[in-house]
């Protein structure tokens, strides 16, 4: 799985000019899934991204985890903290060879889609609120990226 992290202040996805999900901070997640994945991959994945540490403390440090941020009460301002989670098989791209990229790499769409739903389901569990788009769909994703912060993780990394 990979996964594109971005920090921001708000951010929102339509499809077909409707809100199919919206939060106003938090992290914005793009999730691609790869043939070989499983839900090892994705709670691997989802523990890292709730409990990475990209948020700034109250001396601007990052130090903070989405976690953190809707677990303390010395951090309430931030207790909203949500994550838009949209699916992107485009991040299993390869374009080392010629001029159109190659999805190979990426599941098939019945795999991905189950995939996807329990990594939104693994990151619920940890006490979150999960927004969404919609899968296989054309999405039109509107952001405002705060720091910016933007961090990409892979499970063929880890």
């Amino acid at each position: 799985m990979k996964a594109v992290i971005q920090r921001v202040k708000d951010a929102s996805v339509t499809v077909d000019d409707i809100v199919k999900g919206k939060i106003e901070s938090g992290l914005l997640v793009y999730l691609g899934v790869a043939h070989d994945d499983s839900e090892k991959e994705a709670d691997w994945l989802s523990e890292k991204i709730v409990n990475l540490r990209i948020f700034n403390d109250s001396e601007g440090k990052m130090n903070l985890s989405l976690k953190d941020l809707n677990t303390n009460e010395i951090y309430s301002d931030f207790s909203g903290a949500k994550v838009l989670m949209i699916s992107q098989f485009t991040l299993l791209a390869d374009a080392r060879k010629g001029r159109r990229p190659s999805w190979n790499g990426a599941a098939p769409p019945e795999k991905a889609k189950s995939l996807y739903e329990y990594f939104i389901k693994t990151i619920k569990n940890q006490g979150l609120v999960c927004k969404c788009g919609e899968f296989q769909a054309h999405m039109m994703v509107s952001y405002t990226n705060d720091g910016p912060v933007t961090i990409i993780l892979d499970t063929k990394e880890n």
